[in-house]
């Protein structure tokens, strides 16, 4: 367990065990190799295109992440109660269940992403996250914290969306924990707006379901494939009215603690 970073209670021998149709072995294969197909081309792509305008990547990365999904069978829904914000930084921050939820974000709103140092070791993956710009987090060192904070206060400033998971775990999606307020003080100190964002999985028939839950002892080609063999995945991601930063305050733990308690508030209300 990480220093300052809970653990989720979620385990895959508790939490997975929701039934759901699954499509044929052959289409599962198919699957794999179209999503790794469009993952090995966003390696090849990414370091080419990252001098274009920034309008122009960010919309080529929008495409990228729904090629990705469509890829694994995923359907998205997407959904922006009230106007949709403009561009410039804003703390992007949402509840964690899967590694899915990292191209769903970029789908509707694309971001430099908070990740732990882990996912640097990921296969194909971990150097494609790097490349996108990630800040990393080193969870078993808390030294590093204030730096980290810095670090994403800076690309706030410099007008960067940074998607952040502030429940410093994945949970199974029934379950959730609390959102932890020490990156929302990179919002308090650039003065950004928090974007509170839901993301529910569910079948086509409407059921709930944890199957693209990544969870526990759970490793990620196991949790890939749930996701392949499953038949009908409906994500829904909806993201909420910006919160905008807090009045004077006592201190400054005060204010991030209002952004986390505020945000988490907005997000189990679509929960």
């Amino acid at each position: 367990m990480s220093v300052w970073l809970p653990t989720a209670t979620c385990r895959p021998e508790t939490c997975l065990a929701d039934p759901a149709p699954e499509v044929s072995h052959p289409r599962r294969v198919l699957r794999l190799t179209a999503c790794l197909a469009a993952v090995v081309a966003g390696v090849a792509l990414s370091v080419p295109l990252r001098p274009l305008p920034y309008g122009l990547r960010d919309a080529l990365i929008r495409l990228w992440a729904r090629v990705v999904l469509r890829a694994l069978g995923v359907t998205v829904h997407l959904s922006w109660p009230g106007a949709r914000p403009g561009g410039g930084g804003m703390l992007v921050v949402a509840n964690h269940v899967s590694w899915l939820d990292i191209p769903l974000l970029a789908v509707g709103r694309p971001g430099r992403s908070l990740a732990k140092t882990e996912v640097r070791q990921w296969p194909v993956l971990g150097r494609l996250v790097a490349w996108g710009g990630t800040v990393f987090l080193d969870r078993d060192r808390l030294r590093t914290l204030p730096a980290t904070v810095a670090a994403v206060a800076g690309e706030l400033r410099s007008g960067h969306p940074v998607i952040v998971f502030p429940e410093g775990s994945t949970w199974c999606g029934r379950e959730s924990g609390r959102f932890r307020p020490a990156l929302f003080q990179a919002a308090v100190e650039a003065g950004a707006l928090v974007q509170p964002v839901t993301i529910r999985y569910r079948l086509a028939d409407g059921r709930p379901t944890s199957i693209p839950a990544f969870i526990g002892d759970d490793g990620l080609l196991t949790s890939l494939a749930r996701v392949v063999a499953a038949r009908g995945l409906v994500a829904e991601v909806t993201f909420l009215p910006p919160i905008p930063p807090p009045g004077p305050q006592p201190t400054r733990a005060g204010a991030r603690r209002e952004l986390a308690r505020s945000a988490q508030a907005a997000v189990e209300g679509l929960r």
